[in-house]
């Protein structure tokens, strides 16, 4: 006797948005080359220049290398945030794709899930991929305060993945987005610690930095790094800087 076949389920249609993403997401260099390849990059060839290798008194005893690890788990962020995501929900919503969605079980939401669902993935694998060079390239030491390390990246993620949808919510075309995302992108850096690391800056400086979601997101990952606890002012203005842009993209966002 013939076992009855057991009937097909198919996928979601979350599930399926989710995969088409994950598939048009691989095929992308660029999207690939920001968001994964180009903070580890700049880790290593910083890494490469001997000044960054020796110890610093004005640094409390460490080498810039140890301090610039957080920054390109921050650069990981910024550019998936504020480089990729954005052009791709501008240009689907420019050609049309999200309009059409909306007379399909695939809602718009979900799209929307999806992509920052997936650039968030690929910035916190670039992060541990940062992690894990600069301990079997350049001996830095890892977050001795794991759990307030995890905390303060996942905060940062958010908001970033936040900015980056405000400027999505905002940008009418693809074109648009990646001048407004490229335009605050290198603030953002700036305040990340990519030129001048936050621990190095100025007390004055430091102060006004700290108040901007990588800054904040510098000193808090500086201190789970060193076995502390990340400051909850710290911690709090990630959050500020996660609710505070969704709402605002939640509000405006235009499906076509």
């Amino acid at each position: 006797m013939t076992a009855p076949a057991t009937p097909f389920r198919a996928a979601s249609p979350r599930t399926a948005v989710l995969r088409a993403e994950a598939r048009l997401f691989r095929r992308e260099p660029g999207n690939l080359f920001w968001a994964l390849g180009f903070p580890t990059l700049l880790f290593v060839v910083l890494g490469c220049v001997p000044k960054f290798r020796e110890v610093s008194a004005d640094l409390g005893g460490i080498r810039l290398i140890d301090v610039y690890v957080p920054v390109a788990v921050l650069v990981a962020l910024i550019m998936a945030g504020l480089q990729v995501m954005p052009p791709v929900l501008t240009g689907y919503r420019e050609r049309g794709i999200l309009r059409r969605m909306s007379t399909t079980p695939m809602r718009p939401s979900a799209l929307l899930t999806a992509q920052m669902g997936l650039n968030g993935a690929a910035a916190l694998l670039s992060a541990l991929t940062s992690l894990t060079v600069g301990r079997l390239a350049f001996d830095v030491p890892l977050p001795r305060q794991v759990l307030g390390y995890a905390l303060a990246l996942l905060l940062a993620a958010t908001a970033a993945l936040a900015l980056g949808a405000l400027v999505a919510a905002f940008a009418r075309t693809a074109k648009v987005a990646t001048a407004i995302g490229s335009s605050t992108a290198f603030p953002m850096l700036f305040t990340a610690g990519v030129w001048v690391p936050v621990a190095a800056m100025p007390d004055v400086l430091a102060r006004i930095v700290e108040l901007t979601p990588f800054g904040a997101a510098a000193s808090a990952l500086d201190a789970a790094a060193a076995g502390d606890w990340p400051a909850w002012s710290h911690l709090g203005v990630l959050v500020g800087w996660t609710l505070v842009p969704s709402a605002v993209a939640i509000r405006w966002f235009r499906w076509e």
